[in-house]
């Protein structure tokens, strides 16, 4: 090591982002995640104890997964090396095979491979790994945003064990937040630093689940701010909103803000709008609003205000739902658009909900009514012989797979709960009911 670039590693530390300074360097220091690195939790214990197997970490940017394979770094007895899928070749990886089987053969030590965005990795790549995988020559972390089930090659996965990593709560960012804005040695702490809770709340709310994003805008903020007549930099909202590019949208998640702006999603949605739907969308993502909860909404609305007019609404909503986990910010936003555009365009009807209410009404507030003998089950001991399932009609045995008979309890025979609409397929179903028995059998 020549002189430069010692001075060069001896300044590395304080010249780093306050992200990578700021990293955690024990395990009880990592904030959030608890659903895998929780001192109950199998990835806690095999770090702790130093019995880390190959494993693969997934999750969004700015979650920890770097952050994870460096307290194991700084936790094992093993060698631990780290490469970077982006610009690693296979030369990188044939030297740290071979420092591995040398640490192996003379030491008995074992080698820890972190791999960060290891999904770059081609199938090549990815193949000539595996055997020291297997044998044991390597422990693998590998890093990836992407799903592993997708861009990892198959052999590896099943050699591995999948750890999804979450974006952070809110409150894990603003503690995070504070940390970095009162820690002297590795923070901002000796800047005099003052950040109003306002400020740390938006930015807290607003990244997203990342924490790199949210420390990378708090120190842009801290350094590019001058200090005030009484000496301290003061980091308001205004400060935090221009240092994050992103306008403040007042919308307190658990105030007026929120459930009016919720309510206005809603109607536009039943009110067939979608022009305003969208808008009301946008303006929920832009305010950092959880996708989650945006997409239960559109399949409450798919069910209760199109129901059967359209039942591909539901299945779109649900797809989407499904979807927006998996995907996340910022794609997530076209799939919710779409399903809020479709959910909004569709016939509505809110035939269903009429149907179970007055059905739970009718069940609260009269006797339970007995099952008609017919109907009851006549597979368990001497049921058969107490008339249960006698003179029961098999539907599909007769024409269009219907059959006059009694389903409703004596005491209900001719309740009427669902009365299907004019609007879309249901259209359809009250012609086809119609058809079979104009509405209620005899």
């Amino acid at each position: 090591m020549d002189l430069f670039e010692y001075m060069r590693e001896s300044k590395k530390d304080e010249s780093s982002p306050l992200a990578a300074r700021l990293r955690p360097e024990t395990l009880d220091e990592i904030v959030g995640q608890k659903h895998i690195i929780g001192k109950d939790k199998l990835l806690y214990r095999a770090i702790a104890a130093d019995k880390l197997s190959s494993i693969i970490l997934y999750g969004p940017p700015g979650t920890g997964k770097t952050t994870i394979a460096k307290v194991i770094a700084n936790t094992t007895k093993a060698e631990f090396t780290q490469i970077n899928a982006t610009s690693a070749g296979k030369k990188d990886m044939e030297d740290v095979v071979s420092l591995a089987k040398s640490n192996l053969g003379m030491y008995g030590r074992k080698t820890i491979l972190f791999i960060d965005e290891i999904h770059r990795f081609n199938k090549g790549q990815q193949d000539y790994l595996l055997p020291f995988v297997e044998d044991g020559t390597i422990v693998l972390i590998g890093a990836t945003t992407e799903n592993p089930y997708f861009e990892v090659n198959g052999a590896l996965i099943s050699r591995s064990i999948i750890f999804e990593l979450k974006a952070l709560e809110k409150e894990d960012i603003k503690e995070i937040l504070l940390r970095a804005v009162t820690d002297k040695d590795k923070g901002l702490g000796g800047l005099n630093l003052k950040a109003d809770d306002e400020a740390l709340d938006f930015l807290a709310d607003i990244c997203g689940g990342d924490a790199r994003s949210a420390l990378n805008a708090i120190e842009l903020a801290a350094l590019s701010t001058a200090p005030s007549e009484d000496g301290f930099i003061h980091i308001t909202l205004e400060v935090a909103s221009e240092c994050i590019q992103k306008r403040v949208i007042r919308y307190d998640k658990t105030g007026d803000n929120h459930y009016d702006t919720i309510s206005a999603f809603i109607k536009s949605m039943r009110g067939s709008d979608p022009d305003a739907a969208v808008y009301y969308l946008a303006r929920m993502l832009y305010a950092g609003e959880d996708i989650k909860f945006i997409a239960r909404r559109i399949m409450i609305c798919a069910s209760e205000d199109v129901g059967n007019a359209d039942p591909q609404a539901l299945q779109v909503a649900v797809a989407a739902s499904q979807a927006v986990e998996r995907i996340g910010m910022p794609e997530a936003q076209i799939i919710l658009a779409q399903a809020v555009t479709y959910v909004a365009t569709a016939p509505k009807s809110n035939a269903a909900v009429n149907a179970i209410g007055a059905a739970m009404q009718c069940v609260k507030t009269q006797k339970i009514a007995t099952i008609p003998p017919h109907l009851q089950d006549a597979h368990y001991g001497g049921a058969s012989k107490l008339g249960h399932g006698i003179d029961y009609k098999y539907a599909h045995n007769y024409p269009e797979h219907y059959v006059r008979q009694q389903y409703l309890p004596d005491e209900l025979i001719g309740e009427v709960f669902y009365e299907p609409t004019q609007m879309g397929y249901e259209k359809k179903i009250s012609e086809w009911m119609e058809h079979l028995y104009k509405f209620r059998p005899e």
